[in-house]
C-alpha cells in the first residue's frame, strides 16, 4: 500500500519554478481522486494505479498513462484491503484482506475464493503474480515463500511448493521478477529468488553494509532503504546506509552478489529513481536530485545537484540553447491557491522507475529527463554525446543535440582529433543500429534513419575490420536487444569462455509504429550454466516482460572497461541467435510484429544534410579544414563499412578544385578514398575544364561505371566523333542514335569530321545508304567544299 489519500491537507505551491533543473515533472498529472478512498497501489506488474473504496476497485493506466480516459473499475466485495493485486492476464484480482488471508475474485465469472495461512503462528507479509512456468502467484510470510498455481476449472490455488525460512519483510519488482527477503535480527542478511522462464532460480545469501550510528546500537535496516532498480538490463539492489551517508550498489549473478561501490548521500531520506538508464537519487531532505549513468562502470554523478521542476502551462517562459538549436522551455508557477502540493512534499511516493504518487492529493507523476539541459551544462564533448546515444526517451530531440554538437565543434574549429573522436562515437553507434535492424527480421530488418531506410544486409556493416568485443557500452552498442513474445523461451548454448563470466543484458526493441523507443524496459533471462553469470532482462511491446534467451555483455569486458582511459567504441558480439516466443504475457494484448526500428543513431545521409552542407556555407573561406574533418568521416565510415553520401563526395572534390589542390584530388580518386559514382564524374568534368588530368578522371569513371550513353556523349563534345562511334558500337549504345553523330559533326562546321562519321556510318550500319540521313547529310557535306 502506497499511503492513505487525504483532502485535509493545506494546498501549498510547488517550489523551485524557474531554478535549473536536469529533472522535470510534467503538467498535468493523471488525477486519480476518488471519493471514500480506502488507501492507493501500484500494481507494477500491469502498470496499473490502483484505488479501492467500499466495494469497488478503480484502476488507471501509467503506461502510457490517458489524462482523459475515465477509469476502469471492478466490484471486489466489502472488507479491508491490505494490498491488491490483478494477475498478469487480468482475469483474477487478488486482495490481501488480512495478515492470514488473500481474496481472488474472478473477473469474467464473478465467483470468489480465498486462501489463508495454514498456521495461526505465521503471518503473511504480502503476494505477487508471476509468469514463471512452475507458479502463478507467490505468498510471502514471515515463515518463506509459498508458491500456488491457479487451478481455473476448481476456481482455487494449488500449493506447488515451500521454502522455509525467517522473513521480516521483503522488497520485489515485476520488471526484474526478484524478490529479496530480509532476515536477521538487523535486517541485513538476505535471500534473493528470481522467477526467470526456467523455474524459480536461488541467488546466494548475502548480507548488506550498515554502519553503526552508535557504538552500543546495532541499527535495523527497513523496507524502505532497499530498491532493486534495472539499469541497461543489469539487476541492482541500492541500499541506504544512513550511518555511513551512503548508498550502496549491489549486482546480481547467478553465483554471487557483488558490492559495485557506494554514492554519497546528503539526506538521511532518499527516494531513487530510474529514468532512461539513468539512476536519480533523491535526496528529500535537501529538495534536490543526482543523477548517475554508470553504464560505463563510473560512480561519478553527470552533474551537480539541482532541483526537481514542475513544468507545463506557460506563465513564465525561458529560452536555452545549445549550438544552433533553441526551444522555448516552459516552466509553470503554481499558484498557493492550487492543489498540486509541495516538490518532495510528506504524501510523495516514489514507484520504480520513474513514477511519483502524490497520495494526499491523488496525482500521478512521470519523471522526464531535460536532455538540453544536460549536454548544455557540459564542455565535454565526448561525453555528452556518448550520453546522448545511450538514452531513448526522446529520439528526435537527441538527434537534433547531436547533430548541433558536430554543427558547433567543427564551426568553432575545434581540434581535428577531438572532432575525429566525436565523429567515431555517431558512426560507431549507427553502425550497431544497423546490424541490430538486420537482425531483428532475421537479416531482413529496415532502420530507418532521417528520410532514408536502409534493408537487409545490403548496407550492414561488417565487423571483419575490428575484432569482436563481447562488451559494450549503449553509446559504442546505440541498440542490442530484440523483441521477445512468449512466457518461455529456449536458450542458445554457451561456450566456455562464456560460462566463465558474467552476462550482462541490454535494451530491447520496442515496435517502433506503437512507440519510438527501443529500451524502454526489461525482460531477464538466467543461464542455465552453473557458473557465474548476470541475471538478465527483456521486453515486450506492452511493457510485460518477458524471458529472453540473448546472452548479453561478458563481465569480462566490464572489468576491461575499468582498464580503458578513453571511451573508444566497442563492437558488440552479432553472433547471438534471435529467437522470440509465441505468446505475449498479457493475452488482452494483441501480437505485433516488429516492422521497423527508429533510434537515435545518426545516418551518414543526415551527417551530410544536417551537419556538412551546413557548415560548408560558413566555411567557405576555409575549405581545408572542412576537409579535413569530412576526410575523417570518410575513414571512420570506411571502419564501419557504411556507405557514404554520394554529394559528400561531390563537396569534397568541390573544395579541392577551390583549392586547387588537383594532386590529392588524383590520389582521392586513385586511391578510392572518394567512390566513383555518376555524381562524382560529372563533377570532376565539370572541375577539370581547364584541367585535362582532372577531365580524364571524370571520364574514366563514367566508362568503368558503364555509363555508356554519357560517355559517348562527352567524347561527342570534346570532338572525338569516330572514338564515340567506336566505342558506341562495341558498347552496343543502342541509345544514341546515328543522326546525333551527324549533327555533332555538322554543328563543328568541320566537313572532315563530318565526313568521317558519314563514312564510318555506311561502313558499320548496313542500309545506311539509303536512309534520308545519309542524303541530306551528303548534300550538306558537298556545299561545305
Amino acid at each position: 500500500m502506497l499511503g492513505n489519500m487525504s483532502s485535509d491537507q493545506s494546498k501549498v505551491s510547488l517550489s523551485g519554478s524557474g531554478a535549473l533543473s536536469h529533472v522535470y515533472i510534467q503538467h498535468p498529472p493523471l488525477r486519480c481522486s476518488i471519493s471514500g478512498t480506502r488507501g492507493l497501489f501500484y500494481d507494477d506488474g500491469n502498470k496499473l494505479l490502483l484505488i479501492p473504496t467500499f466495494d469497488q476497485v478503480f484502476s488507471w493506466k501509467t503506461s502510457p498513462a490517458s489524462f482523459t480516459e475515465a477509469p476502469n473499475s471492478d466490484s471486489i466485495g466489502e472488507g479491508p484491503v491490505l494490498s491488491i493485486r490483478y494477475s498478469l492476464d487480468r482475469k483474477i484480482i487478488g486482495i490481501q484482506r488480512s495478515s492470514n488471508e488473500v481474496q481472488f475474485v474472478n473477473r469474467e465469472t464473478g465467483s470468489v475464493f480465498s486462501q489463508r495461512c495454514r498456521s495461526e503462528s505465521e503471518r503473511l507479509l504480502g503476494f505477487f503474480w508471476t509468469d514463471c512456468p512452475t507458479c502463478d502467484v507467490a505468498f510471502i510470510k514471515t515463515s518463506g515463500l509459498e508458491l500456488f498455481t491457479y487451478e481455473s476449472v476448481s476456481n482455487s490455488l494449488h500449493l506447488v511448493e515451500t521454502k522455509r525460512l525467517n522473513v521480516s519483510w521483503y522488497v520485489y519488482t515485476h520488471e526484474s521478477r526478484m524478490v529479496l527477503l530480509a532476515c536477521g535480527m538487523q535486517c541485513k542478511l538476505f535471500s534473493a529468488y528470481q522467477f526467470s522462464s526456467v523455474g524459480i532460480i536461488r541467488l546466494p545469501k548475502f548480507e548488506m553494509t550498515m554502519t553503526a550510528e552508535e557504538a552500543n546500537r546495532k541499527p535495523v535496516l527497513a523496507a524502505d532503504d532497499v530498491h532493486i532498480v534495472t539499469v541497461y538490463g543489469r539487476i541492482y539492489s541500492l541500499q541506504t546506509d544512513k550511518g555511513g551517508m551512503l548508498l550502496h550498489l549491489y549486482r546480481f549473478y547467478r553465483d554471487a552478489v557483488v558490492h559495485q561501490g557506494s554514492l554519497p548521500i546528503y539526506s538521511t531520506r532518499i527516494a531513487v529513481s530510474v529514468v532512461d538508464n539513468v539512476i536519480l537519487i533523491h535526496h528529500v531532505d535537501a529538495k534536490v536530485v543526482i543523477l548517475y549513468d554508470i553504464f560505463p562502470d563510473s560512480l561519478t554523478p553527470i552533474s551537480a545537484p539541482l532541483p526537481l521542476l514542475l513544468r507545463g502551462t506557460s506563465k513564465v517562459s525561458a529560452s536555452s540553447s545549445h549550438g544552433n538549436t533553441s526551444r522555448k522551455m516552459v516552466q509553470a508557477e503554481v499558484d498557493e491557491t492550487t492543489a498540486y502540493g509541495t516538490i518532495y512534499g510528506d504524501g510523495w511516493i516514489f514507484l520504480i522507475p520513474d513514477l511519483i504518487c502524490d497520495v494526499n492529493h491523488g496525482m500521478l507523476w512521470r519523471i522526464h529527463l531535460d536532455l538540453e539541459a544536460i549536454a548544455a551544462s557540459s564542455s565535454e564533448v565526448l561525453f555528452v554525446l556518448e550520453f546522448l546515444q545511450r538514452r531513448r526517451s526522446e529520439p528526435n530531440q537527441i538527434k537534433q543535440l547531436c547533430l548541433a554538437i558536430m554543427r558547433s565543434i567543427i564551426l568553432e574549429r575545434r581540434s581535428l582529433a577531438l572532432i575525429a573522436r566525436a565523429i567515431d562515437v555517431l558512426v560507431a553507434s549507427f553502425s550497431l543500429s544497423m546490424k541490430i535492424g538486420n537482425n531483428l527480421q532475421g537479416g531482413a530488418g529496415r532502420v530507418t534513419a532521417g528520410n532514408h531506410t536502409y534493408a537487409g544486409s545490403q548496407n550492414a556493416p561488417s565487423s571483419g575490420n575490428r575484432d569482436i568485443d563481447r562488451s559494450t557500452t549503449v553509446s559504442d552498442e546505440a541498440i542490442r536487444r530484440v523483441e521477445t513474445h512468449g512466457k518461455s523461451v529456449g536458450q542458445r548454448p554457451m561456450d566456455k569462455e562464456e560460462k566463465e563470466l558474467a552476462l550482462d543484458v541490454a535494451d530491447v526493441s520496442h515496435n517502433m509504429n506503437a512507440v519510438s523507443r527501443i529500451s524502454e524496459a526489461s525482460a531477464y533471462v538466467v543461464s542455465d550454466s552453473e557458473e557465474n553469470v548476470d541475471l538478465e532482462i527483456s521486453t515486450t511491446k506492452s511493457g510485460e516482460i518477458l524471458e529472453s534467451s540473448l546472452a548479453g555483455d561478458l563481465a569480462s569486458g566490464s572489468m576491461e572497461r575499468r582498464n580503458q582511459t578513453s571511451p573508444e567504441t566497442l563492437q558488440p558480439d552479432t553472433q547471438f541467435p534471435l529467437e522470440s516466443g509465441e505468446s505475449s504475457v498479457n493475452s488482452n494484448e494483441p501480437s505485433q510484429e516488429v516492422s521497423q526500428v527508429t533510434h537515435v543513431a545518426i545516418s551518414p545521409d543526415e551527417m551530410y544534410h544536417s551537419v556538412f552542407t551546413c557548415v560548408e556555407e560558413e566555411m567557405t573561406g576555409d575549405p581545408a579544414c572542412l576537409i579535413a574533418v569530412i576526410v575523417e568521416f570518410f575513414r571512420s565510415a570506411a571502419v564501419e563499412k557504411l556507405k557514404v553520401h554520394p554529394n559528400l563526395y561531390v563537396m569534397t572534390i568541390q573544395l579541392l578544385a577551390r583549392n586547387e589542390r588537383y594532386v590529392e584530388i588524383e590520389l582521392f580518386i586513385i586511391n578510392k578514398i572518394v567512390e566513383p559514382s555518376k555524381e562524382v564524374a560529372l563533377q570532376l568534368l565539370d572541375s577539370g575544364r581547364q584541367i585535362h588530368r582532372i577531365r580524364k578522371l571524370g571520364m574514366d569513371m563514367l566508362r568503368k561505371l558503364y555509363l555508356h550513353h554519357d560517355y559517348v556523349m562527352l567524347l561527342m563534345e570534346d570532338g572525338y566523333y569516330l572514338e564515340a562511334l567506336r566505342y558506341a558500337r562495341k558498347n552496343k549504345v543502342t541509345s544514341v542514335q546515328a543522326s546525333v553523330f551527324l549533327e555533332a559533326a555538322f554543328a563543328a562546321n568541320n566537313p572532315e569530321h563530318l565526313t568521317a562519321v558519314l563514312r564510318f556510318l555506311v561502313d558499320f550500319i548496313p542500309g545506311f545508304k539509303t536512309t534520308s540521313e545519309h542524303s541530306m547529310y551528303s548534300r550538306i557535306l558537298s556545299n561545305m567544299y
